[in-house]
């Protein structure tokens, strides 16, 4: 897979899917939003609706509540991962060995600009965007024009995808 360069000095849209199902999960989302809208260098464009989804993984957990953000900035990828990742923290994100257990917060960059970029840190586009609607619903929601660095149409695979009963709050 290329890797492209991680640093940037000119903007970039990227795309960020948001998650939570524990503690007040709307709540949870929409501080995330907040909270990115003062990452410094960065500018939201775009905040999709809220989406009630089922857990992926195990079920015997709640349901999640999820959203997806388009911000401009001049952050590297891993620079934005960082200041992603502190959101997380400072909402109470605790990492687990449990891939898809109940979650705080989960602050997902699915796309950095056209970048494909695969290191230890960071895989973009996120690895399983195709596969979930829960991401491709609201990403389409909000650009329903984009493609992805494949070529593939968000509007289209977001069309065809089983919508395992997400609701649009």
């Amino acid at each position: 897979m290329q890797t492209t360069q991680l640093q940037k000095s000119s903007t970039v849209t990227a795309y960020v899917g948001l998650g939570s199902n524990l503690s007040n999960p709307k709540v949870q989302v929409s501080n995330a939003a907040k909270a990115i809208a003062t990452i410094p260098s960065s500018t939201v464009v775009a905040l999709s609706a809220l989406y009630l989804s089922k857990p992926m993984g195990p079920q015997d957990q709640d349901d999640y509540i999820n959203a997806v953000i388009a911000i401009e900035t001049t952050l590297s990828a891993l620079e934005l991962l960082d200041a992603l990742q502190a959101i997380e923290n400072t909402a109470g994100r605790v990492r687990k060995d449990n891939r898809w257990g109940a979650r705080i917060l989960d602050c997902d960059i699915l796309l950095y600009g056209d970048e494909t970029i695969d290191n230890e840190r960071l895989t973009v586009p996120h690895y399983g965007m195709k596969l979930r609607e829960f991401v491709l619903l609201p990403l389409a929601e909000i650009a329903p024009a984009l493609h992805l660095p494949d070529n593939s149409s968000v509007r289209k695979i977001a069309s065809e995808i089983n919508s395992n009963g997400i609701l649009k709050l």
